[in-house]
């Protein structure tokens, strides 16, 4: 019944900015925590950001740390992140992933286990 739906990807120049968003469905969004993920190309799928249900904690991989903000609206089912000083490094299809319960931790990536089909951010350099 999870149903994950991301949008907001495409090209940009690096320094540029975009806002990906992930609408959610099927399950009490505002009990959860979620994430975003994401795999460039030749590489493994790493761990962006992750938020707490209540957008209290939030963890980001050191890369981002300054650039991306994660964040959520519970009350329209939809996570987002916001990219700024974009670099060709991002260039990946990023994922948004449903996590644990308010009772599980928000910030072990293993305990992710629900994904969308993804959207692709490039970028030039």
């Amino acid at each position: 019944q999870v149903q994950l739906v991301e949008s907001g990807g495409g090209s940009v120049q690096a320094g540029g900015s975009l806002r990906l968003s992930c609408a959610a469905s099927g399950y009490n969004y505002r009990n959860y925590c979620m994430g975003w993920f994401r795999q460039g190309p030749g590489k493994e799928r790493e761990w962006v950001a992750l938020d707490s249900p209540a957008n209290t904690l939030t963890y980001y991989i050191d890369s981002v740390k300054g650039r991306f903000t994660i964040s959520r609206d519970n009350a329209k089912n939809t996570l987002y992140l916001e990219m700024r000083s974009l670099t060709f490094e991002d260039t990946a299809m990023y994922y948004c992933a449903k996590g644990p319960s308010i009772y599980g931790d928000c910030s072990r990536p293993s305990n992710y286990n629900s994904w969308g089909q993804g959207t692709q951010v490039s970028v030039s350099s």
